[in-house]
């Protein structure tokens, strides 16, 4: 028998119990809390948003709705898993039995390979990561039947280059909130279940089966905090958020817009814009640009200029290295220029 310090027997410790073998589920609760997940915090902190099994369950039925299932589908994901953009792949895969190819981080020779080897049908993308792709030489994706492009605006041209690639692109637009996408294409369709409204100031209302219940208003809506309209044909044009609308002598900018002008100079790889305080316009227009080939600012001024009502034109423009953005590609507008 073993002895304490003090040379008495020590007494005998109890075996550790065995664990006992538990039980799987057979059956899911569709409305408990399946997952939590945090928005991006890109114009605040981030918030936590709950997701339920039929939240999840609606949004892969919509997804499959609108790309389609086949039995042989490889869905790439080099998105974070810990954002609802990457988990919604995974989550996708295992209610239609497919296959998930997932990369731990996004690397551009990876993922131009994987691409380029026909080794995936599927794939879910960030406009940044496929601008980079577009840099880094891709230039053909046999066996890809789409690409889902969202979590943030998409560049001028870029659709353009993938069509003349051949490189099938779907943009689709979505927030944690609704578990992901509710529209694609270009504008965008509602996909299955999802129900659209544009309130009186221009602000995006969505309801339907894969919107967190805890997110709803008073009306029975999420609120977006986007701005968009819906055309004619019921397609929606989303035009940047409503809480980062730049208030200048009295009238409203979208940096979206002006984001959108810059992008289109062949000298501009990426741009982001905000407001700062003015003494004599309350804010003033403020780009930031990371350029591939040198520009002075006047230049892409004066080409704003000519694309952009004048009170849209950044009153300054900063050449810089990165845009701050977090590990989903999201601009993160409020440390720009910090």
């Amino acid at each position: 028998m073993p002895l304490d310090p003090a040379g008495r027997s020590a007494p005998k410790r109890p075996a550790p119990a065995r664990p006992t073998a538990g039980r799987l589920a057979t059956t899911v609760e569709p409305d408990a809390v399946h997952s939590v997940i945090h928005t991006s915090g890109t114009t605040g902190e981030p918030k936590a948003v709950e997701l339920t099994y039929a939240n999840h369950a609606a949004s892969a039925t919509a997804a499959a709705d609108a790309l389609g299932v086949h039995p042989d589908d490889r869905w790439l994901c080099p998105l974070p898993l810990h954002h609802v953009g990457g988990l919604g792949v995974l989550i996708r895969c295992v209610l239609n039995r497919t296959t998930a190819v997932i990369h731990e981080r996004f690397e551009v020779d990876r993922v131009r390979g994987t691409l380029e080897g026909g080794e995936v049908t599927l794939a879910s993308l960030v406009p940044t990561m496929l601008a980079r792709l577009r840099e880094g030489g891709l230039r053909e994706a046999p066996g890809l039947r789409a690409i889902a492009l969202g979590g943030g605006p998409i560049p001028a041209g870029l659709l353009e280059w993938a069509r003349d690639t051949g490189i099938p692109v779907v943009p689709v637009y979505g927030m944690t909130e609704t578990c992901s996408q509710i529209v694609a294409g270009s504008p965008g369709r509602p996909l299955r279940g999802v129900e659209l409204e544009i309130a009186a100031g221009g602000e995006i209302l969505v309801r339907g089966p894969m919107v967190a219940r805890g997110e709803l208003g008073s009306d029975g809506w999420l609120h977006t905090g986007d701005l968009g309209r819906i055309d004619a044909d019921g397609r929606l044009h989303v035009e940047g958020r409503l809480k980062e609308l730049i208030v200048t002598g009295g009238e409203n900018v979208a940096p979206l817009e002006v984001e959108q002008a810059l992008l289109a100079h062949p000298a501009v790889e990426d741009a982001g814009v905000a407001g700062r305080p003015d003494p004599e316009w309350g804010e003033a227009v403020t780009a930031f640009v990371v350029l591939r080939e040198q520009a002075s600012a006047e230049e892409l001024r004066r080409w704003c200029r000519e694309r952009l009502a004048p009170f849209k034109v950044p009153k300054a423009v900063h050449a810089v290295d990165a845009l701050p953005r977090n590990t989903g590609g999201k601009l993160l507008r409020g440390r720009l220029g910090s």
